[in-house]
């Protein structure tokens, strides 16, 4: 089944937005969140605009989890953060390992292109889409 996703690259001080075209064949970078607006009230709020505004039928949030496979704390915040969403928003919150996404969105923005402040700003978004391409490329049936 054809749906609209969002993905979510969730932090407590700044998170990436991606979303994927009706089709699911294009991920774009759509925005991130910093400061007070990851506050929760202030995050679900905008997620539900957007939601909204993109008629998006599912979420994807990227689970960071240890290279061994196992979860730290980071990890257990997020299940917290994608229980919240699910109960929040009314939508179905997948789950995808997230692990080297951050690293394949640095690879992505490439060495010297940026300075260190506008790759923190363009990184969230780049492993948002990293997160929901993965999804897409291995969701369940």
């Amino acid at each position: 089944m054809i749906m609209r996703y969002l993905g979510i690259d969730y932090g407590l001080k700044r998170v990436g937005i991606a979303l994927c075209d009706a089709g699911e064949t294009i991920v774009s970078p759509l925005c991130q969140f910093s400061g007070p607006d990851c506050r929760p009230e202030n995050l679900f709020a905008q997620l539900r605009e957007i939601i909204c505004a993109h008629e998006v039928e599912a979420l994807v949030v990227g689970l960071p989890l240890n290279m061994d496979g196992s979860e730290g704390p980071q990890a257990q915040q997020t299940r917290k953060f994608a229980h919240s969403l699910a109960e929040k928003l009314d939508l179905k919150v997948y789950l995808q390992d997230e692990r080297l996404s951050s690293f394949a969105a640095d690879e992505k923005l490439g060495a010297g292109a940026f300075t260190e402040r506008q790759r923190r700003r363009r990184r969230d978004m780049l492993a948002a889409c990293e997160i929901l391409q993965d999804f897409i490329g291995h969701k369940p049936m």
